[in-house]
């Protein structure tokens, strides 16, 4: 591919920025690290300011490298949707970025891969892994699998299905620590909590039909699900955690409900979050279609046994 016009540029800038390095960037490339190298200051010394701050450890963006990055990332999103609307005839085809959270890819996306790879074998799914919310409209994703209500945004979405909670603890922790009979219970317990900006810092109960919330505190939180369950096998404490990550858990008694009577019954929706439009590309819709058409009624399969208090 020619890395010369600003396109390339722009395509060799996002790489370095994924990738954190030069040397890494330039392997995927197929380039060297000092081909990179001159193709970066070329593209600094034309815009007249820095983009990267390059350390013997690391390299980080400048703001005017983060503003560079979204800029490049939704041209070249731009440029792909184009090519891939003329060439597509009719045949889905081309790379599918798509961005879900560990615990629940791992449980209800990758099972469906295989099926979705051998029905469209043009497409090549590039899935990232990660609790970060990436940038869809700046590129970084074609397709985001988000947790909870979403914010008002020129982004389309699909809804997919919903999960639970279910606050729970390892057979140890409750023998070492005491079972919770009530909701206040919890204030002399250790609780695991999740420690991205969208969690509550409450845990929410009902009793009698009215809806309250209570402040838990601990000393472990964490932004994955799946590392909080770990952390409740390991009997660190207790955490309130979506069914579909801990359903083999409480199945094989690795942990144990607690608190069910007071469960308000809190639903998270889970939608798929793609830029739509008459140029969304081929791969997008049928993946999306795919997933809804799949995905439905998996959280059944994870529905928490009954406990009374």
């Amino acid at each position: 591919m020619d890395f010369n016009g600003r396109s390339g540029e722009m395509e060799i800038f996002a790489k370095v920025a994924h990738a954190g390095s030069l040397s890494a960037a330039a392997r995927a490339l197929g380039l060297t690290p000092s081909a990179v190298s001159r193709i970066i200051a070329r593209t600094e010394q034309r815009l007249g300011t820095r983009l990267l701050l390059r350390t013997t450890r690391a390299i980080s963006l400048t703001p005017e490298g983060e503003a560079y990055l979204r800029g490049a990332r939704r041209i070249l999103a731009d440029m792909d949707e184009v090519e891939d609307a003329i060439t597509d005839q009719g045949v889905p085809r081309g790379r599918l970025r798509v961005s879900a959270a560990l615990g629940h890819a791992r449980l209800t996306v990758v099972p469906l891969l295989a099926q979705f790879s051998a029905l469209y074998p043009q497409i090549l799914v590039d899935l990232t892994l990660g609790d970060e919310l990436v940038d869809i409209a700046g590129g970084q994703a074609d397709v985001a699998l988000r947790f909870g209500h979403l914010p008002d945004s020129s982004l389309s979405a699909r809804y997919i299905g919903d999960t639970g909670q279910v606050i729970v603890a390892s057979p140890d922790y409750l023998q070492r620590c005491g079972t919770p009979n009530e909701p206040e219970d919890l204030a002399r317990h250790n609780c695991l909590r999740f420690n991205f900006r969208r969690a509550e810092p409450d845990w929410p109960f009902r009793r009698d039909g009215q809806a309250f919330a209570l402040k838990v505190s601990g000393n472990l939180e964490c932004s994955s699900g799946e590392a909080l369950a770990q952390l409740a096998r390991l009997g660190a404490g207790i955490a309130r955690i979506g069914t579909f990550t801990v359903g083999d858990d409480l199945a094989s008694g690795q942990l144990v409900p607690l608190l069910e009577a007071y469960n308000p019954g809190d639903r998270e929706p889970i939608h798929a979050v793609f830029v739509g439009g008459p140029a969304m590309p081929a791969r997008v819709r049928v993946f999306v279609d795919f997933l809804v058409e799949h995905h439905q009624g998996w959280p059944l399969r994870h529905a928490p046994p009954t406990s009374q208090p």
